[in-house]
Parts: structure tokens; sequence; C-alpha cells
């Protein structure tokens, strides 16, 4: 029995985004310039204001902390944009508030977190904070002239589902988040993407930091992609810390996928339920599933999306793909992806897997570009610019 809980976008985000984000402004509205100073108010349960975005893309951080001795800014998307590596310190006042102001840096949204005394932190009066599988963590908007493309823009909106599920491969509550295009007519069947995401996310990552639901409703206004469903499992199958993650991840992700993802979603869906009408996408770990699990199942999937991951033994892990001899026949679409920022950290497999696929003949796009690094600067940019607009493009 599935319990279904009706999250559409205007109360999952509207809690993410404006619960979680009553700060510089009243934000009433899914905002896109949260972060701007308009009224000088200072955040629900905070002593002041932080972070501050102005319109020339300037940011003052601030921490009220008498007692504190060091305090500096870290977290690599936003190291990366400020072009610099090592944490960059604040300045502490006669009457202890703490103050840094860096930039401009370019339009975007980053992660970040305070180094107070040493001890990496959240900045407890920023109202956006993620939330995730892992330690936490704070994002600062910057905006620019207009909304930007992961923006809630004034277009037609589709919905985006929470659904709690039992599985009985992991013998336990499941959480699955499933969009639906604006219009969605249950008369009518649709592909279906599922998309994964990394080590220590969460099923509603996608929807939060990825915001894909929104990348998809303004592709769709502005015709560029294919109206589809978009299913965002919990692809975290077991500790991310386990000693054996590598060995058993992969055998448990597919009993998952097979067993109960792709059967719920065709149960609970007008779907097109054969292999043509099917994607599988992930970031990192999610692109490494989707290598190691979907690109090996070609019954389920015709098209794929490896996101910042790949592998140096692709021919050995992906056997099953290879030794197919009709597998030229029933790619239609694969994306290896990754950012300009990350070449030394995933660039050696990504490239590997490229030129394995070339070796072998497999058609696929090969893409590195963006100002991002191993962040969701780099999954947005992905989903937005080559992803979204080519699955089941017309040719």
């Amino acid at each position: 029995m599935s319990h279904i809980q009706n999250f559409s976008i205007s109360s999952f985000l509207f809690f993410a985004a404006t619960s979680l984000s009553v700060a510089q402004q009243a934000n009433v509205n899914l905002d896109w310039n949260p972060q701007k100073n308009t009224e000088n108010l200072v955040p629900y349960g905070g002593n002041v204001v932080s972070p501050e975005v102005r319109d020339d893309q300037t940011i003052t951080f601030r921490l009220k902390a008498p007692d504190a001795h060091d305090v500096r800014l870290t977290g690599g998307p936003i190291l990366l944009a400020l072009g610099v590596k090592d944490p960059v310190p604040f300045k502490k006042g006669d009457d202890g508030l703490w103050t840094l102001t860096v930039g401009p840096v370019k339009p975007n949204i980053y992660v970040y977190r305070l180094l107070l005394d040493g001890v990496p932190v959240v900045d407890p009066n920023n109202t956006i904070t993620g939330s995730s599988n892992q330690p936490g963590y704070s994002s600062v908007v910057v905006h620019g002239s207009a909304p930007a493309y992961y923006d809630a823009r004034k277009v037609a909106h589709g919905n985006v589902v929470r659904h709690i599920y039992h599985s009985d491969v992991l013998n336990g509550e499941r959480e699955m988040f499933v969009y639906t295009p604006p219009g969605y007519d249950s008369r009518k069947k649709y592909p279906v993407l599922y998309l994964l995401g990394g080590s220590g996310e969460l099923a509603s990552g996608w929807s939060l930091d990825g915001r894909a639901n929104f990348i998809a409703d303004n592709l769709l206004a502005e015709g560029k992609m294919v109206p589809m469903i978009i299913a965002m499992p919990n692809n975290q199958v077991l500790h991310r810390s386990d000693p054996k993650h590598l060995e058993k991840t992969y055998v448990l992700f597919e009993k998952e996928l097979r067993g109960q993802i792709v059967p719920f979603v065709d149960k609970n869906y007008n779907t097109i339920t054969d292999r043509k009408g099917r994607a599988i996408a992930g970031l990192s770990m999610g692109g490494r599933h989707t290598q190691m699990v979907g690109m090996n199942d070609l019954d389920l999937f015709s098209s794929f999306g490896i996101l910042s991951a790949g592998d140096l033994g692709t021919e050995k892990m992906n056997a099953a793909f290879f030794n197919d001899p009709k597998v030229k026949d029933k790619v239609d679409y694969l994306l290896i992806g990754l950012g300009s920022g990350e070449i030394d950290f995933v660039g050696k497999r990504s490239a590997s897997t490229h030129e394995t696929l070339k070796k072998h003949g497999i058609k696929h796009e090969y893409f590195i570009g963006g100002d991002g690094a191993h962040d969701w600067g780099t999954w947005r940019l992905l989903l937005h610019d080559k992803l979204l607009p080519n699955l089941w493009k017309k040719k």
C-alpha cells in the first residue's frame, strides 16, 4: 500500500524557500533574490543579517560571536567562485561582530560553511540551509538582473509529489519525489527520466538544491524539451560509510530499481512502459549508478546521463552493455558531462568512459563546461543545457 503526500511544488518548496528563508526581505514569494537586503529585516530567530547580497554581486557575511577567536568562510563552491583555495578570514569588530565582504561573484547559488575556531558550521543567521544526508551547509543566492533559468518564473508550473512506499528489497519505508509537467493528462502516456542524487543526498536533493522542477517548467515554457515525468528516488541503499559500500551498492540499487522504483512509477503514473520511454541519469554516485546499473540494463533504459562520474574500468564494469550486439541501436542518447572546475577530481574517470565509448563506436555527447566543480552549479547547468533538451528529441 502506497501512502501519497500531495506535496505540490507550491507547498513543498514554499516551505524550503519561505519558512526556511524568512530573512532579509519579506519572503512571502519564491523570490529570485531572497538575500537582497531591501527592508533591513533581521531573520526570525537571528541577530544579524547574513548573508547580504547586493545588486553588484558582492556579498557580506556577518556573525555575532564575541567569544570566538577565529572565523573564516569555507566551502568548495564559494571559494571556487572567489578564485581562492584557502578559507577567507573575517574581521572582528569591537562589538564582537565578525564581518566579511567578498566579490563580486557570478550569479548562481553557492554552498558554504563558516569555520568557527576551526569547526565547520552553518551560518546561524542564514535561513537557506541545506537538507541532506550529510552535515549541514548554507547556501548564498547571488542574483542577477532577472530570475535565472533555475528560478520560479511566471510560467505554467508542474507538480512535485512526495511518495512514501515500502521497499521489500531494503525492508523499510522509502521516499521518492515525482515531477509531472504542467497540464499533466492521465489519459496520455509520458516518458520518464529517473534522476539520481549523489553520496549524502536525499531524494529531495534534485528539487531543493537542483531546482529540477523549475528548470523543467522554464524549458517547457520555451518549447525546449519534451513533456516528461521526472522520478527522483533515493538511491542511497546502504550507509555511505559502509566499508563494503562499493561492492554492495550496485547489486542493491539494481534490485531496488527493478523491483520497487520502476514498477511503482509505472503503477501510479501513465508512463511509456518500454525501454524507449525510460531514461536514467545521476550526479556523482548517481552517475556511477547510472553507468554501472542503468547502462547494463538495456531492457529497461535507452538514454543515460553520467554527470560528474565515470570509471577507469568501463569496459569491465559495463561488460553486458558492450557485449550486446545491438547496443549501438539501443542507445538513443548518452551524456557524459562535468564542470570545468572538477577536471582533476573526476576528469580521468569521465575521460576514460568517454574514450571507451568512442572506441566501441557508441554515439554519445561529452561535455566539459560551466564555472562549477563537483557541485550543484554544475549539475543544474548540465540538466538545463544538455540533459533535458536532448531526451526524446525528435530526430
